[in-house]
């Protein structure tokens, strides 16, 4: 069923050029852009999660960053019910809105409605809880890799929160998180255009290290150290926040820790394609080329 309203989701990897892509599209086609970034939306950080610009925020209204803090829950049912309220926003000014981010979870969300997870066995998730707490996050990676290889290869796996949940799922039930992923999609009000971003895996490397050199020189060390005693919490389990905490408690040398940040930033690229690319209703582009990219759009349209 064909809709007057659409919505264009811009998806891919860290450092691929979704932020700028997104902008000009916005302006192209005289609307706003809702977010779908898991960190973006917390005020309190921002170096580290590679916000657009003040300037960039001024150009086009955003939704969904800055919009929250660190002290809330957000999760991908809070993201879900934000970001529909959101674009009927948009809507009643625009048959047009576009939504960008690199949270595969939050775009299936949006776009498909959430998967119903079973409930989980209270004592193995404390016995969980338990041993994280005592054996630390490299604990906890090696139990998901061993138990549930099929999150380990597509989830977060600098989460611990995540890493928990996906863990005391499969523990319970014999299955994997992912299995769970429901066959039926929640009829949206809305059209639904997928355009994904897949440049050249050098280059994106290239963009990832230029990124977090500049995310240094932009003064991160200084924004995580404002955020040290919050550094439990969930909203800061995050790369280019937790190495640089580790380094501050002496486990690795600066250059170390910046290292880290490349080696984690790659490694979670890999893992944002692996989602993107199985669906199959994204258009994917090696280049971003403005013109080729709304002439793909404005078909679609039509």
């Amino acid at each position: 069923m064909l809709y007057k309203k659409t919505v264009i989701v811009i998806v891919g990897p860290t450092a691929v050029g979704k932020t700028s892509l997104a902008i000009n599209l916005a302006k192209n086609y005289n609307t706003k852009i809702v977010s779908a970034d898991s960190r973006q939306c917390f005020k309190e950080i921002t170096i580290g999660v590679a916000k657009p610009t003040a300037n960039e925020l001024q150009e086009v209204q955003h939704f969904f960053i800055n919009s929250h803090s660190i002290h809330e829950t957000v999760n991908a049912g809070v993201y879900e019910k934000y970001a529909l309220e959101k674009l009927e926003t948009i809507f009643k000014e625009n048959d047009i809105a576009i939504v960008v981010g690199g949270t595969g979870l939050y775009v299936k969300a949006l776009c498909d409605g959430l998967d119903s997870i079973p409930s989980i066995d209270k004592n193995i998730q404390e016995e969980i809880i338990k041993n994280y707490e005592l054996n630390g996050i490299q604990w906890l990676q090696q139990q998901v890799q061993q138990h549930d290889d099929v999150f380990w290869n597509q989830g977060e796996q600098q989460n611990p929160q995540r890493l928990m949940r996906a863990l005391a799922v499969k523990l319970s039930t014999n299955k994997s998180i992912i299995s769970f992923q429901k066959n039926t999609i929640s009829e949206r009000p809305f059209n639904i255009i997928k355009i994904g971003l897949s440049i050249d895996k050098t280059i994106l490397q290239q963009n990832i290290d230029a990124r977090v050199d500049e995310m240094i020189k932009n003064g991160l060390l200084q924004e995580v150290e404002q955020l040290q005693e919050f550094k439990e919490l969930n909203a800061l389990q995050t790369v280019g926040y937790k190495e640089i905490f580790e380094y501050f408690e002496g486990k690795y040398s600066l250059q170390k820790a910046v290292e880290l940040i490349k080696i984690h930033t790659r490694q979670y690229a890999k893992r944002q394609l692996t989602w993107f690319k199985r669906d199959e209703s994204i258009e994917w582009f090696n280049k971003v080329i403005l013109v080729d990219i709304i002439e793909t759009i404005n078909k679609k349209l039509q």
